[in-house]
């Protein structure tokens, strides 16, 4: 196992922090916006007092050279009634991504921030990190897209 690794990604999007927040915790809108997800099925949904937990099952198609690999993936996010999101990602063989996702008011609407920590066999490091970051990049590219346009 390596890691873990630690990356920062952000997007200023056009829209009020509590809408942002509430369509970013949708994982069904995840497969309008992230380049890599096929499809999101919610698997359970959890009241905690202070918010909720909800668990999802993704599947993704993973370029890999001139191959795109099928994976499904366990995704849970933990969604308190403020503050930052945190989220859990666990797929096969031992690939871990958590983050903790804050949406913090600016002049021109949100400033949507992901802090990953990654944690990999040490031969998947390198490429899990290198394409889940541009994947969210994408993402929150997509997201402030989406606000553009609303």
């Amino acid at each position: 196992m390596a890691g873990p690794v630690e990356r920062v990604v952000g997007e200023d999007v056009p829209g009020a922090p509590d809408e942002v927040r509430a369509h970013y915790v949708d994982l069904n809108n995840i497969s309008e916006v992230h380049p890599l997800v096929v499809s999101v099925e919610t698997l359970s949904r959890t009241d905690t007092g202070d918010g909720y937990v909800q668990v999802y099952r993704v599947r993704d198609r993973i370029p890999l050279g001139p191959l795109t690999l099928p994976i499904t993936y366990t995704a849970r996010l933990e969604v308190p009634l403020v503050g930052p999101v945190l989220t859990e990602a666990r797929q096969f063989p031992a690939v871990r991504l958590d983050s903790v996702v804050s949406f913090d008011p600016i002049p021109s609407g949100t400033r949507l921030t992901e802090r990953i920590r990654f944690t990999a066999p040490w031969p998947l490091l390198a490429v899990t990190v290198r394409q889940a970051v541009d994947a969210h990049k994408e993402m929150l590219a997509g997201i402030r897209r989406h606000f553009e346009v609303s």
